[in-house]
């Protein structure tokens, strides 16, 4: 009798299989959470009264991957040249100095976008481009020279440009 019901247990566990179910890898693929850069950007509304120092980027916000979070970034800031009359070279990028970027979301401090503002203002300004300029920012690892070119910046880059159609307006010209 005990060797029937050993023999009965033993054939349970060939039918039911070696192993549990836990062991076995699942067939189906794991999507990550987060998809793209490391942060995303975007703009607040337009302040009310516009900066006096001819250009008026609104707040930046952001929200960042919680499983990449960085404490400092840089700001890139770019504008489009061709409302600019010259025929020197043009220098149409700027690389902020690195700001604390706190937690998974928040905006970018406003007195940090106050000297965004007023160095972007004298970049614009010293070609004395009128009316409507076409801006796109970018954050990037708090590492990035103040003189990197295009490659470092795009290996450093830690979300996708956020473009941005502003007025200036230049007192001086």
């Amino acid at each position: 009798m005990r060797k029937g019901i050993i023999l009965a247990f033993g054939a349970l566990a060939l039918l039911a299989g070696c192993g549990s179910a836990a062991d076995k890898p699942a067939n189906v693929p794991v999507t990550p959470k987060w998809k793209g850069a490391p942060y995303r950007i975007s703009f607040d509304k337009p302040p009310a009264k516009p900066n006096p120092s001819g250009i008026t980027i609104p707040d930046i916000k952001y929200t960042a991957n919680p499983d990449a979070l960085e404490r400092r970034a840089t700001l890139v800031l770019r504008f489009d040249p061709s409302a600019v009359k010259t025929d020197k070279e043009v220098i149409n990028q700027m690389i902020i100095a690195p700001v604390d970027i706190p937690g998974t979301d928040g905006a970018l401090p406003g007195d940090y976008m106050d000297v965004v503002n007023k160095d972007m203002s004298g970049l614009i300004g010293a070609y004395c481009v009128k009316g409507k300029v076409k801006v796109s920012v970018a954050f990037a690892r708090s590492s990035l020279t103040t003189t990197a070119d295009e490659s470092e910046i795009e290996q450093k880059r830690l979300s996708d440009w956020a473009p941005i159609d502003l007025d200036f307006k230049h007192p001086k010209c």
